[in-house]
């Protein structure tokens, strides 16, 4: 099993290094700007709340100074009450409006937070999913669930909340700047100094957290690759008795992450700290300064409260903004690992002008031309090796040889998983890099040795061949693969939910769940890789009938370890190192010795009483 903490394999574009300037490095929030561009009328209505709500609270200190040197200095008592009243009033009203705009404020950017991370989310899933098999093989899937689930949960973090309170509290920090130079020019100068020395180590700070966010989103990724690794893998570490050592090493992967979590969360706790002092400080001066004033008559009390309070309210800005600012440091280094994924181009795609592919009437012709090819992940060991091969409509061929000898890369080339890197392959006399991958792949049934069900109900799993189906047709085409009878047992038919990776049927009974879906498809081009492999031998010779049906008037590819299931085939290629070292019938291959003649006595002399039904295109 693979060790994935400490190591992991990830082709993906490295993160741009942390020593860039901090404004920078936040600046990677605009590869969110495409999912914020369709909402750009709901973008303009929070922000409107938005200000409106910041206006509201400037509003609160010219109240409050009304209603000291206007509410409380007059001399009458009775004016001195309805002043009061009055005042009271306002400040209410203020309080009022306060409250509804920040209502409003807060729905229309949550609202935005939610649509645009859910957007994002489907973005990133729908690229992913639409990535060459080449992507898979260095990247694990833990990586891949960590950014749609932890990063965008970031991303939503900051556009649904921290940037709202941000640009609040910017509008509130510039309009009580303004106050306050126009109102009390001399204060306003200190505290801009104050501010200043506040501003300094926070972007320094923020640095520090910005690199620690990444790593610790990072190690977060790590713990998830190996619990879905081993979760997908439940019955070889029970089987193992590995239970214990799998939870140490995710233990030890969560460990790894708590550390980097603590020491992010240290930096920015003395982040706090330094903010809340410095900010008490600035308060304090102001007050200070103020009070002074007052005693010598240069101002009114009322002013000095209102000075006051946009002092609390312009410190307590920045206060926040130096908060906001690290959350937008986390954001920014999940949306580099979310853009990454977006960047992200599969080698196998459409060609800019794609060709259709001819209609047939009776299987598709496929030919192979002197094809070689690599696998990226191992680039010196050649899979195929001058590997030509041509296959007539109708015609049923079956790949043998031993393991590693290239039959599963014929598989992968045909429905151009991979592209060859010399020679051609066609189908139906188009080479398919310059089809449609959809047309290729719409053509091609597949039955795979690992055979695929979902977490749905037994219908669906099937329908999943042909999603337009009815009913009937998918019932049709399980009783075809014989395996009506096993669906019609189950508690509740073909209604019943066969659970994750198909853990409530036996290997068989998942193989002919993949066999019906295949026939439901009914495509031209039938591909059975081992396709009745976990089949037991009644269940095999039903199974092979079903097959035997099934290719009638289709070009059908068989790879075979178990040579009974092939000897009736037009055609066995024999390959070995990824080359064709044999073609022929089973008789014919026999009596010339070599391969094949090893394979088969080896097989039939262990089993000499297992002779098997045929695979033949000519139908039952």
């Amino acid at each position: 099993m693979t060790a994935a903490a400490g190591r992991r394999a990830d082709p993906l574009p490295a993160a741009a290094g942390d020593d860039r300037a901090p404004t920078r490095r936040v600046a990677a929030l605009r590869g969110l700007l495409p999912f914020v561009r369709p909402y750009r009328g709901r973008v303009a209505l929070a922000v409107l709340f938005l200000a409106l709500a910041a206006a509201s609270t400037l509003a609160f200190p010219v109240a409050l100074k009304t209603l000291i040197d206007e509410g409380l200095v007059a001399a009458d008592p009775g004016e001195r009450l309805m002043a009061l009243r009055g005042h009271f009033a306002a400040l209410f009203g203020v309080g009022v409006a306060l409250g509804v705009f920040s209502a409003a404020r807060f729905y229309a950017v949550t609202w935005l937070g939610e649509r645009i991370t859910a957007d994002l989310r489907n973005a990133v899933y729908a690229h992913v999913v639409r990535q060459s098999p080449q992507f898979f093989e260095t990247t694990q899937t833990g990586e891949v669930l960590s950014r749609l689930t932890t990063d965008t949960t970031l991303v939503q973090t900051v556009v649904g909340s921290s940037l709202s309170l941000g640009l609040r509290n910017a509008v509130m920090g510039l309009g009580a700047m303004v106050a306050l130079i126009v109102t009390n020019p001399t204060v306003m100068t200190q505290v801009l100094g104050i501010l200043v020395l506040v501003v300094v180590p926070s972007v320094f700070f923020g640095r520090r957290v910005r690199k620690l966010s990444r790593a610790s989103q990072d190690r977060v990724a790590d713990s998830s690759a190996i619990a879905a690794e081993v979760l997908n893998a439940i019955p070889v570490v029970q089987g193992f008795v590995q239970e214990a050592r799998e939870a140490a090493r995710f233990d030890a992967s969560t460990e790894r992450a708590f550390d980097t979590a603590r020491r992010r969360t240290r930096v920015r706790a003395a982040l706090v700290g330094f903010v809340i002092v410095a900010t008490f400080g600035a308060l304090l001066w102001g007050l200070y300064q103020g009070t002074e004033a007052v005693l010598r008559g240069d101002i009114s009390a009322g002013h000095l409260g209102q000075t006051v309070v946009f002092v609390i309210i312009l410190v307590g800005a920045v206060a926040v903004m130096s908060e906001v600012w690290g959350d937008l440091l986390r954001a920014a280094g999940a949306t580099e690992r979310l853009m990454e994924l977006l960047a992200t181009e599969s080698p196998v795609r459409d060609a800019p002008a794609p060709r259709a592919l001819p209609a047939v009437q009776r299987g598709s012709a496929v030919r192979f031309e002197h094809v070689t090819f690599r696998y990226p992940s191992r680039p010196a060991q050649p899979a195929l090796s001058d590997f030509s091969l041509a296959m007539a409509p109708g015609e049923t061929v079956a790949l043998v040889g031993p393991s590693g000898a290239g039959k599963s890369t014929v598989l992968q080339l045909l429905l151009r998983f991979y592209d060859a890197q010399q020679g051609r392959v066609l189908v139906d006399g188009v080479p398919v890099p310059e089809a449609r991958l959809a047309d290729l792949r719409g053509r091609i049934g597949v039955v795979p040795q690992d055979s695929t069900v979902f977490s749905t109900s037994a219908l669906e799993n099937i329908r999943y061949g042909r999603p337009d189906a009815t009913d009937a047709e998918v019932v049709a085409a399980a009783k075809a693969a014989f395996a009506h009878d096993f669906i019609e047992r189950l508690p509740e038919g073909y209604a019943s939910f066969l659970g994750e990776r198909g853990v409530r049927l036996s290997g068989g009974q998942r193989q002919r769940i993949a066999i019906a879906r295949a026939m439901l498809k009914n495509p031209p081009l039938l591909l059975l890789d081992e396709a009745t492999s976990a089949l037991d031998a009644e269940s095999e010779r039903m199974v092979q009938a079903a097959l035997e049906a099934a290719m009638h008037d289709r070009t059908t590819l068989v790879i075979a370890h178990r040579l009974a299931t092939v000897q009736r085939a037009d055609r066995i290629v024999v390959m070995d190192a990824g080359r064709i070292v044999d073609v022929g019938t089973h008789a014919e291959l026999v009596a010339r010795g070599g391969l094949y003649a090893r394979l088969a006595a080896m097989q039939f002399e262990l089993q000499p009483a297992a002779p098997e039904p045929a695979l033949d295109n000519r139908g039952p």
